[in-house]
């Protein structure tokens, strides 16, 4: 066998159905915590109220943005201080999660983790700031949440098109694997069987969106989906969305569900390992492409980045953006016209394609 190295990050998880409110006190008591800085957007604060009822609070943040925007981080951060925070207790999506490893990276405080939403940051040892349009990423274990409560039931009033787009979203951390820098069997497996899971329950909650088992299992395969992406880094996909993401602000979990077929559809065909995954994965393996898009055509998500805010105009300068990010190990060797014709589709909402790897696609875009 080929050499492989692979690094597995330490993170205690616990997953339940109903219990978030006594597990969250028992973590908390566990990691000997005596002032906890809730950080929870304006929305979820009735929500950590009641899950923290029995703990020690000293103050809540409500500062949340899309992307952590740094003056956000600065004042978490100072909130931390202000209060003598021992303990950082995030409830809420990825933006929430965000903001505490923002504030963990400064002041070395643990994270305990409630995701309301399948972003599946709360598994990755990455943080992102957003400044002047450019969202810069990293890895540090220090960001880490020390540990993560999952509760099924409270995705329960999470609206269908946030959980398919935020289900897609973690599908997009299993697939990327396939082919980020650090790809590799054991990263590699455990995307398969996140993609498995994601696949065969978010169909179901679309159909009944109080399925808690079905949302119990998207959670299993959110969890599979980020230890994936934390051991094999960040590949085409999220650099794709995490450019747009910070360039022009555009919803989260809905910018991953548009641009992940695109991506698949240009990459594919260079990556015949990532094709025979996928295809294990998706029960399809004479067209796994098509297969995904069988898959979105049961979902429904948000297809056009139209839609969520890019303009046309702005293709070119998003290019160029993109390009400069694009990782050396990626599986093909991307050019600019190919990247191009990728954001032009994925801005209209056209019907994503596979790539020849023989195609040097030139499309006509204005000036």
């Amino acid at each position: 066998m080929t050499r492989v190295v692979y690094e597995s990050w330490g993170q205690r998880v616990v997953f339940g159905s109903g219990t978030a409110r006594q597990d969250v006190a028992a973590e908390v008591t566990g990691l000997g915590a005596r002032r906890v800085l809730v950080i929870a957007a304006e929305g979820e604060q009735a929500l950590a109220e009641d899950i923290c009822e029995d703990v020690p609070v000293v103050a809540v943040f409500g500062g949340v943005r899309p992307h952590v925007p740094v003056d956000v981080a600065q004042a978490v951060r100072a909130a931390a201080r202000e209060h003598s925070a021992d303990l950082l207790l995030s409830v809420g999506g990825g933006s929430t999660t965000g903001t505490a490893k923002a504030a963990a990276l400064t002041t070395g405080l643990p994270v305990l983790a409630v995701p309301t939403t399948y972003a599946g940051s709360e598994a990755t040892p990455v943080w992102g700031l957003t400044e002047d349009g450019h969202k810069r990423t990293g890895v540090d274990p220090k960001v880490l949440p020390r540990v993560v409560v999952y509760d099924a039931t409270l995705m329960l009033s999470l609206p269908t098109r946030l959980s398919v787009t935020s289900g897609l979203n973690a599908l997009a951390h299993c697939v990327d694997a396939w082919w980020a820098p650090r790809h590799n069997p054991i990263s590699s497996a455990l995307a398969v069987e996140g993609v498995r899971s994601l696949a065969s329950s978010l169909p179901r909650i679309v159909a009944d969106g109080q399925d808690v088992e079905a949302r119990r299992e998207i959670l299993f395969g959110t969890y599979l989906g980020a230890v994936a992406f934390a051991g094999a880094g960040s590949g085409l996909h999220h650099k794709v969305c995490h450019v747009l993401g910070g360039a022009y602000d555009l919803e989260h979990a809905a910018l991953h569900s548009v641009v992940l077929p695109h991506v698949v559809g240009l990459n594919l065909p260079a990556a015949p390992d990532a094709a025979r995954h996928l295809g294990a994965a998706l029960d399809e393996r004479t067209d796994p492409f098509g297969a995904l898009l069988a898959l979105y055509a049961r979902l429904e998500p948000p297809r056009a980045l139209g839609g969520l805010g890019l303009a046309e105009a702005e293709l070119d300068r998003a290019t160029d953006l993109v390009m400069a990010q694009v990782p050396d190990s990626n599986p093909r060797q991307v050019t600019r016209d190919e990247m191009r014709g990728l954001l032009g589709r994925a801005c209209r909402g056209d019907t994503p394609v596979r790539v020849p790897l023989t195609a040097l696609r030139t499309e006509e875009h204005p000036q």
